[in-house]
């Protein structure tokens, strides 16, 4: 029982953390063009993560300009995913997310935050809402207080998905 009064607290201060978060003022800069992504997945609804890194040559950027981090409900027991990726487990009081992967993924400054993911997860929003991004896009039913671009696609319509992207960011002059 008591486990379980200490979930709730966490997610009540998490709720609150990203409320706070998406209230204040995001900065914009003149800067233009990509050269810097960041992408934040939902594991459990699409597990080929590793698809992102196509975005490179897509975009053209270099080798080490794609980060991806993922989401999963519950931990990784077989160990069979190679990208970084938070759970549930790693919300924190204050609505921290502790997780030495997300604090370094959070730590950088991006020109697109790809938010890849549907279901309306806490720590999903809240990592999104932490990290510092210039342009956000989401795929179709999409929270618009994170994204700037919301692409009406689904997780399974990856090729989709590239098209507007690369579509979008040419009408936005940043390719």
């Amino acid at each position: 029982m008591f486990k379980a009064i200490q979930e709730k607290f966490k997610v009540k201060a998490g709720q609150r953390s990203l409320n706070e978060e998406l209230q204040k003022p995001r900065s914009f800069s003149n800067k233009q063009g990509i050269s810097a992504v960041g992408c934040i997945v939902d594991m459990d609804k699409f597990e080929d993560a590793e698809r992102f890194q196509s975005l490179r040559q897509l975009l053209k950027l270099t080798p080490n300009a794609i980060q991806i981090i993922g989401y999963k409900k519950d931990d990784d027991k077989q160990g069979m995913f190679s990208i970084a990726f938070c759970t549930d487990k790693d919300l924190g009081w204050n609505g921290t997310i502790e997780n030495s992967d997300f604090a370094e993924f959070s730590g950088r400054q991006y020109d697109l935050l790809i938010n890849y993911f549907l279901d309306d997860r806490l720590l999903l929003k809240l990592m999104s809402a932490k990290v510092n991004a210039r342009i956000r896009v989401g795929v179709k039913h999409a929270d618009s207080a994170l994204n700037d671009l919301i692409f009406d696609c689904g997780l399974g319509d990856f090729e989709i998905f590239q098209k507007e992207l690369k579509k979008y960011l040419e009408i936005l002059n940043e390719l």
